[in-house]
């Protein structure tokens, strides 16, 4: 039961968080490092890449394929978050943003814990 719950919620988080790449994708544009190239394509990408995890999550026979994708993507968006940071350093922006971001780096390591836990069960 609690690892139903669990997925159902990280399927949420992740639908939830792929369709905030299109209601506000000059947002997530703005954080993509300049060395990456194509950003509005990988943006969208991504996107699309959240909402089908966290879809492929709720059904046991993509389960774990899908929690190797969303880990995969963790990992890929970490630039991302890395120059969200270094550009609210640059903006001086408020400590209290600043230590957020700062949190959210190793909280990456966690949700990819609770992307391996939901997903390592065929069991529903």
């Amino acid at each position: 039961m609690k690892r139903n719950l669990s997925r159902w919620l990280l399927a949420l988080f992740f639908i939830t968080a792929g369709t905030f790449h299109f209601l506000f994708i000059a947002n997530y544009m703005g954080i993509m490092p300049a060395w990456l190239p194509w950003h509005r394509a990988l943006v969208v990408i991504s996107g699309l890449c959240e909402m089908a995890g966290g879809l492929g999550v709720l059904w046991h026979v993509t389960r774990r394929w899908a929690g190797y994708g969303l880990i995969a993507l963790c990992l890929s968006v970490l630039p991302a978050n890395v120059q969200m940071l270094l550009n609210a350093q640059a903006a001086h922006a408020s400590t209290l943003w600043l230590t957020l971001l700062w949190v959210r780096l190793p909280l990456q390591v966690l949700l990819i814990a609770w992307i391996w836990h939901a997903t390592r069960s065929r069991a529903d």
